[in-house]
């Protein structure tokens, strides 16, 4: 990851602190747990430990569809989106991974006018 993606990344974390202050410490679990929130359209209310993993899984295929590897599929009867796999993930370390997702988050949080691009 670059020196400007992490400098991105920090103005996120700060800007999501400022806007959900009881929240503490605003790690890239609780980035992806609003990702996937706002992308369900469920809002910010009491959620099961099911319905965590699945606002996690949501986030997830979000940020990857910026990468053609999830296509959004549809909604279930319960509200929930599915995504279809497009193409496999690549075979990549841990810390490729986690910096897949720090870029992808960055993206999603410009494209969505969130900060600046």
């Amino acid at each position: 990851m670059d020196h400007q993606t992490e400098l991105e990344l920090i103005l996120i974390q700060k800007k999501l602190r400022e806007q959900f202050p009881g929240d503490g410490n605003m790690d890239i679990n609780a980035i992806l747990m609003i990702i996937g929130v706002q992308e369900s359209g469920r809002g910010n209310r009491g959620y099961t430990k099911d319905d965590k993993m699945n606002l996690l899984h949501v986030a997830i295929c979000t940020l990857l569809s910026q990468y053609g590897y999830y296509e959004y599929s549809h909604d279930d009867d319960e509200g929930w989106p599915h995504f279809k796999l497009i193409s496999p993930l690549p075979h990549i370390t841990v810390k490729e991974q986690e910096e897949l997702i720090k870029t992808a988050i960055v993206n999603y949080f410009k494209e969505n006018g969130f900060i600046a691009v």
